[in-house]
């Protein structure tokens, strides 16, 4: 199986531990779904500062494929983030030169996958029609609800996933059913530390969150959907890739970072670098 990430990546800068780590949304489900022996790529964009070159190492160490990745002249994108008492809080941010557009070289690329994830913070919501075209897409919505933004994305989309931590049991299953009923063939709301449900116009799963330590919250529903997509990819029973899922995202919250590999913020964050592609 093959999922491709494709659009946002960020360093998080925690700035009470003056550290730095690679994270956004399209580049950790692409990480989670790797690690659960998913053949998994990225296709976004990388600044050319120290920050860059440090989303730049994680991919490689993680064994992402980089075929069509991009490298900008400019401060790769970044977050500013606490925690507190465990809970990732986010102080604002920077998309920085993150932004751009699928070519044909890409959706082409992308046609090679088995299935494409993307989001709300990839910026890529009005060419998600040409992505459809070429695989079938997950899309993940976050806190979105609004019919003018998931009216034109939800017919395009295999899996549909949203953050719904304020919704009870009725409210995120009303949520769900609506979005099945305009095109996915299965729609995931993660819920903090409420059980997770997952529907696909039939049946429905839950899954309690797993009592873990957490340290740092921020990246857990990032490695839910990149866990569970592997699974569902793979033909597992859902409610086994919901459990899978569990144990991905209460691993997550053991350690700060969306999937690790921390760095100091070093001398300039904002220093050009001579980041490249080629190894």
């Amino acid at each position: 199986m093959r999922l491709l990430g494709a659009g946002d990546n960020v360093v998080d800068r925690y700035v009470d531990l003056g550290r730095l780590f690679p994270g956004g949304n399209a580049l950790n489900v692409a990480v989670a779904a790797a690690r659960a022996g998913v053949h998994a790529g990225y296709l976004g964009t990388l600044g050319n500062d120290r920050a860059g070159q440090v989303v730049l190492d994680a991919i490689r160490a993680e064994g992402l494929d980089l075929a069509r990745l991009r490298i900008a002249d400019g401060p790769n994108a970044y977050a500013e983030v606490t925690v507190v008492d465990g809970e990732r809080v986010f102080l604002g941010g920077n998309p920085t030169i993150s932004q751009f557009r699928l070519d044909a070289d890409d959706l082409a690329y992308a046609a090679t996958y088995d299935l494409v994830h993307t989001g709300d913070c990839s910026m890529l919501e009005d060419q998600v029609a040409d992505l459809a075209g070429a695989a079938p897409v997950s899309f993940d919505f976050s806190v979105h609800r609004e019919a003018a933004y998931l009216e034109p994305i939800l017919p395009h989309l295999t899996f549909a996933s949203f953050s719904a931590s304020d919704l009870d049991d009725e409210a995120a299953l009303d949520l769900l059913a609506g979005a099945v009923a305009r095109g996915p063939r299965l729609a995931l709301a993660t819920r903090g530390t409420a059980p997770a449900l997952a529907f696909d116009g039939r049946q429905t799963w839950r899954q309690a969150v797993l009592a873990r330590p957490v340290v740092d919250t921020l990246g857990a529903g990032d490695s839910f959907i990149g866990r569970f997509l592997a699974g569902v990819m793979a033909g597992d029973d859902p409610a086994a890739s919901l459990f899978a899922a569990a144990e991905a995202a209460a691993n997550t919250c053991g350690d700060y970072g969306a999937f690790g590999h921390g760095r100091p913020f070093g001398p300039s964050v904002a220093s050009a670098t001579s980041a490249s592609v080629a190894s």
